[in-house]
């Protein structure tokens, strides 16, 4: 049985399990903190029996002031641990915080992931997402990522979703 609940400050005490993946980002405490003050609604965690952590994801909300149409929910992190894989869990997590992106208005989710992981990719486009542009030297100006985004049903004309026709570097990021 896998119950989802908010993330809390004490699961940084227990997570360890979860973020032993060498693909998983792992970041300081206070990043870790920050979410969880700024945006504790788009940071969920996934538990099995005896309150397992069997995944999480961090998110946040993100506007463009001069872009009208940019509200949008942002995965900042999602992962499950090995044992917990190809049970659904990810796809899980990741509907519970677009549920919340959409609820509080957002047209779109975006989330960048390595170009060369290929599972990762596959399991995003499996669930709506689409590479919406290049980054390049994005992970410590070594590899390259893709911008992936879903467009949420406020985005009618799915103008979120248009792909931009040629890579970026990082600072040019919006």
């Amino acid at each position: 049985m896998t119950s989802m609940r908010r993330f809390s400050t004490f699961d940084l005490l227990k997570f360890n399990n979860v973020n032993l993946d060498p693909l998983t980002e792992t970041y300081n405490m206070g990043f870790y903190l920050q979410y969880l003050a700024k945006w504790p609604q788009y940071c969920f965690m996934a538990t099995g029996p005896g309150a397992r952590p069997m995944g999480y994801v961090l998110g946040k909300a993100e506007d463009f002031q001069d872009k009208p149409a940019s509200w949008h929910g942002h995965v900042t992190a999602v992962t499950v641990p090995p044992e917990y894989r190809r049970l659904g869990m990810a796809t899980r997590l990741m509907e519970v915080l677009e549920r919340v992106s959409e609820l509080n208005a957002g047209y779109f989710v975006d989330l960048f992931v390595r170009k060369s992981n290929a599972l990762a990719i596959g399991m995003y486009s499996k669930m709506g997402y689409i590479v919406y542009r290049e980054v390049i030297g994005y992970y410590s100006g070594e590899e390259n990522a893709y911008d992936m985004r879903k467009a949420l049903p406020r985005d009618v004309d799915k103008k979120s979703i248009i792909p931009l026709p040629a890579p970026v570097h990082p600072h040019e990021l919006d």
